[in-house]
C-alpha cells in the first residue's frame, strides 16, 4: 500500500469514527455493561432481602419510578447546559449505584438503592442518547443503531461473565470489579465527548404534546417492543433458575443470549433496513420476536430457552430503532415532539412492565409470562405500516 493510499484510508477512518463517536459509543457500552452485570445479580438480591416474586416486582417498580423521575430532569438540564456536562455528571453518579444494590442490607435500603440505580441509569440514558444525536448532526450520518449495538454488546459482556464471576469471587468483589471497569471506560471516553451548546428553545417545545394520533400509535410500537426486552433483563435469570433448574452461572446467560443476537443485528440494522425497507423489516422482526419468546416460554430445558431468547434478540433488535426513526420523521411535526412521545412510551415498557410481571408470576409462572408477552408482537405487526415514515429522507446537519 502506498503512503498516499494509507493516508487516505486513515482519513476515511477518521471521518467514520471521529473521537466524539468513539466516546459516545463507549458510554453506551459502559451503561449496557452495568445493566448486563445487574441481570445475574437479581436472584442474589432477591434472596438476600428475602423477596417474593411480588416483592421483587415492587422493587423493580422503584427502579422504574426512579428512571421516570430523573429522565425528564436530565432532559431539562441538557437543554440548559448541553449533553456533554450532563452525561459526565450522570455517568459518575451512576457507576457506584451497582455497589449500592450489592451492599444494601435491608428492604428499605434496597429500595432506596434500586431507586437511585434506576434513576441514574435513566439520566445517563437520556444524556448519552442526546449526545449521540449531536454527533449524528456533526457527522451528517446515522450512528444511533450502532450506539445501541454497543449497549447490547455491553449487556452481553456484563451478563455473560457476571454469573461466573459471582460464583467465583462473590457478589461483593464482582460489584467492585464492575464499578472499577466502568470508571476506567468513563475516563477513556471523557476527553473525547462532544461539547455541544445548550438548546434553551427546546424547553417550551417539549412541553406541548401533539394532538395527532400518529406519534402515539408509533409509541405503542416502541412500548410493545421494549416490554419483552425488560422482561428478559429482569426475569430471565430467575426463570432459568427457578423453573428450569439452572445454576447461577447458567442463569445469567438468558440476557447474554438475548444481548448477543441483539448486538449483532443492531450492527447490521441500517444495512438490513436499507435493503428491505422499514415496514418489511419491522414485520419480519416482530414475527421473529414472537417465535423466540414462545420458544423460551415453552422450553423443556435451559438450552432450548437460551435459543428462544437468542431468537427474540434477533427480532427485537431493530424494532425500537425503526420506531424512533419513524417518530423523528413523522409528517407535520418537529422531530423532537414525536420523539418525546415515543421515547417516553417506549421506556415505560422496559421500566414498569417487569414490575407488574412479578405480580402475574406470583399467581402463574414465568413460563406463562414469556409466552403471554409474545402476543404483544401481534399488535406491532398490525401497526407495522406506520414504519413507512422511517424511510422518509432525513436532511442531515453538516
Amino acid at each position: 500500500m502506498s503512503d498516499q493510499t494509507f493516508d487516505r484510508a486513515l482519513q476515511d477512518r477518521a471521518r467514520l469514527f471521529p473521537r466524539p463517536r468513539v466516546a459516545v459509543a463507549t458510554l453506551f457500552l459502559l451503561n449496557g455493561f452495568v445493566m448486563g452485570s445487574w441481570a445475574p445479580k437479581i436472584p442474589e438480591f432477591a434472596g438476600r432481602l428475602a423477596l417474593s416474586e411480588a416483592d421483587l416486582g415492587l422493587m423493580l417498580l422503584a427502579f422504574g419510578v426512579g428512571s421516570v423521575l430523573l429522565m425528564p430532569l436530565a432532559g431539562a438540564q441538557i437543554a440548559r447546559l448541553g449533553s456533554n456536562r450532563v452525561v459526565q455528571v450522570a455517568t459518575l453518579l451512576f457507576i457506584p449505584t451497582i455497589l449500592g444494590v450489592t451492599f444494601a442490607p435491608s428492604i428499605w435500603t434496597g429500595a432506596m438503592a434500586i431507586f437511585l440505580f434506576g434513576g441514574l441509569t435513566g439520566a445517563m440514558d437520556v444524556s448519552m442518547n442526546a449526545n449521540a444525536v449531536e454527533v449524528e448532526r456533526r457527522m451528517g450520518r446515522s450512528i444511533m443503531s450502532s450506539c445501541h449495538a454497543f449497549w447490547s454488546l455491553g449487556g452481553l459482556l456484563g451478563s455473560s461473565i457476571g454469573g461466573y464471576l459471582i460464583a467465583a469471587v462473590g457478589v461483593s468483589l464482582h460489584a467492585v470489579m464492575v464499578s472499577s471497569t466502568s470508571l476506567a471506560l468513563f475516563l477513556i471516553a471523557r476527553p473525547m465527548i462532544l461539547k455541544d451548546a445548550p438548546h434553551l428553545e427546546e424547553v417550551s417545545t417539549r412541553a406541548r404534546l401533539p394532538i395527532s394520533p400518529l406519534p402515539w400509535l408509533i409509541g405503542i410500537i416502541a412500548l410493545f417492543s421494549m416490554i419483552p426486552e425488560g422482561t428478559i433483563l429482569d426475569w430471565g435469570a430467575i426463570y432459568l433458575r427457578d423453573e428450569l433448574s439452572a445454576d447461577i452461572g447458567l442463569s445469567g446467560l438468558a440476557f447474554a443470549a438475548f444481548s448477543l443476537t441483539m448486538a449483532i443485528m443492531r450492527f447490521m440494522g441500517d444495512w438490513v433496513r436499507d435493503r428491505l425497507g422499514a415496514v418489511r423489516t419491522l414485520r419480519i422482526c416482530s414475527v421473529l420476536s414472537f417465535s423466540g419468546l414462545v420458544v423460551a416460554g415453552v422450553a423443556p430445558n435451559v438450552f432450548v430457552a437460551l435459543l428462544g431468547f437468542g431468537l427474540a434478540g434477533v427480532g427485537i433488535s431493530n424494532m425500537v430503532p425503526i420506531a424512533f426513526s419513524a417518530a423523528g420523521n413523522a409528517p407535520g411535526m418537529a422531530a423532537g415532539v414525536g420523539l418525546s412521545v415515543v421515547t417516553t412510551l417506549g421506556y415505560s415498557g422496559i421500566l414498569f412492565a417487569p414490575s407488574l410481571i412479578g405480580f402475574v408470576a406470583e399467581h402463574t409462572s414465568l413460563s406463562i409470562v414469556f409466552t403471554g408477552v409474545s402476543m404483544l408482537n401481534i399488535v406491532v405487526l398490525g401497526l407495522s405500516n406506520l414504519a413507512r415514515h422511517a424511510d422518509r429522507p432525513v436532511d442531515h446537519v453538516r
